[in-house]
């Protein structure tokens, strides 16, 4: 595979030198300071690669070129804002970049309610609690009709949790799950994500899908012509949240996705870590499913704490987790072999080692919660590891897999 790490620019800890030394061969990036909906500017894009290749490696994977809420939800200038994300592609790919991620979560994308929890041997990590998000979706963001989501046990369980916390942890608990996405400067009040709530009234699970499908209908076609695969990333959680829907969570939602704009252009963000949350998914099995169509891979494992949907869980060590990364990296391995036989251009899957648990000097840094130097550099370490011994055993050379 393609050993990439991603980078959030000039205001990241971790340098683009840091991500050399780790073992990277490629940075994973985006402008996260274009507004949401605008066209990434040629500049901007050429002044991004630069500060990359300042520190030695190649931007070789966009993550993300963010589908605004107006996109999801088809209100708005959202016709605009997909020609936009189509301009955007054209400019990407005459800049030589061959891989664009992008998700389709409703208004929160990611969440934890905990982004430095302590972990074993005082390792930080990043924590979803069921109850304590139980606990700020009824009593912190008191959000109409919020208790016919939770059955009486998970209700009473996060009165009495809401009871016992400090004026900080509400603080705290608040600003956690309304951190947007990683690297942005988007990230809601609670008056902002009561309002942001409202414009998904209407807008159940059956019609979000056909949203994305209609999205798809127009970038997969530009993604084609100008020689870019774009890949979704998993709902994370896999689960509803906030009475929003989740379209990205199983197979059988991508394979609706990719049935539905059947190009090799449209593919799948295939993210370790978001799947391996639902028991129900089985990974390995997925990545035979998905095989042709995976375009970038999220290698990071979780911890499921209880077994039970929706439960609590917490971003363990790359090996450590529920998810038998081993399985997952076989079948990866193999689909890139079978790419190699039949000659396609990219037949190297792009990885990054996602998250890891702040440790050593981690803990002083204050990187990106999820995403710390050393934390991440033990887990690719650990990953490049596992291929190769793959690679060796079953073809015979040591080197196959880091190609």
């Amino acid at each position: 595979m393609r050993h990439t790490w991603r980078w959030f620019g000039p205001v990241d800890r971790v340098s683009v030198r840091d991500a050399a030394q780790a073992g990277a061969r490629g940075i994973v990036s985006a402008l996260h300071h274009i507004p949401t909906g605008d066209v990434w500017p040629v500049a901007e894009i050429e002044k991004r690669q630069q500060e990359v290749r300042e520190g030695g490696l190649e931007w070789e994977v966009v993550e993300s070129v963010p589908v605004s809420e107006s996109i999801k939800t088809q209100t708005g200038p959202w016709r605009e804002h997909v020609a936009n994300w189509q301009e955007t592609l054209r400019r990407l790919s005459s800049a030589g970049i061959r891989t664009v991620c992008y998700n389709f979560m409703p208004i929160l994308d990611w969440t934890r309610t905990d982004l430095r929890w302590t972990a074993r041997h005082g390792a930080k990590a990043m924590r979803f609690d069921r109850i304590d998000f139980a606990a700020f979706d009824l009593h912190l963001l008191e959000r109409p009709g919020a208790i016919d989501d939770y059955d009486e046990e998970t209700a009473g369980q996060a009165e009495r949790r809401f009871r016992e916390m400090t004026e900080e942890r509400r603080l705290a608990l608040s600003r956690n799950i309304g951190a947007g996405l990683p690297g942005s400067a988007d990230g809601y009040s609670l008056p902002q994500l009561r309002q942001h709530l409202q414009t998904y009234a209407g807008i159940g699970r059956e019609k979000l899908k056909r949203h994305l499908v209609d999205f798809l209908a127009e970038v997969t076609p530009v993604a084609e012509r100008v020689g870019i695969n774009i890949c979704a990333h998993p709902d994370d959680p896999p689960w509803a949240l906030l009475g929003l829907p989740r379209i990205l969570s199983t197979a059988e939602d991508y394979a609706f996705m990719l049935r539905e704009v059947d190009s090799p252009a449209n593919g799948v963000t295939f993210c370790t870590g978001s799947l391996g949350a639902l028991a129900a998914n089985d990974l390995p099995v997925m990545v035979r499913q998905f095989a042709p169509r995976i375009h970038f891979v999220h290698l990071r494992n979780v911890r499921r704490e209880e077994e039970r949907t929706p439960c609590s869980f917490y971003e363990d060590e790359h090996l450590e987790g529920d998810t038998d990364m081993v399985a997952v990296i076989a079948e990866l391995l193999k689909e890139e072999q079978r790419r190699r036989v039949v000659g396609r251009a990219d037949h190297q899957i792009p990885m990054r080692p996602d998250h890891g648990q702040e440790i050593l000097d981690d803990l002083s840094r204050g990187a990106q919660p999820g995403y710390p130097a050393i934390g991440r550099l033990k887990g690719l370490a650990e990953l490049r590891g596992i291929e190769r011994a793959l690679s060796h055993a079953a073809y015979g050379t040591a080197g196959l897999g880091a190609r």
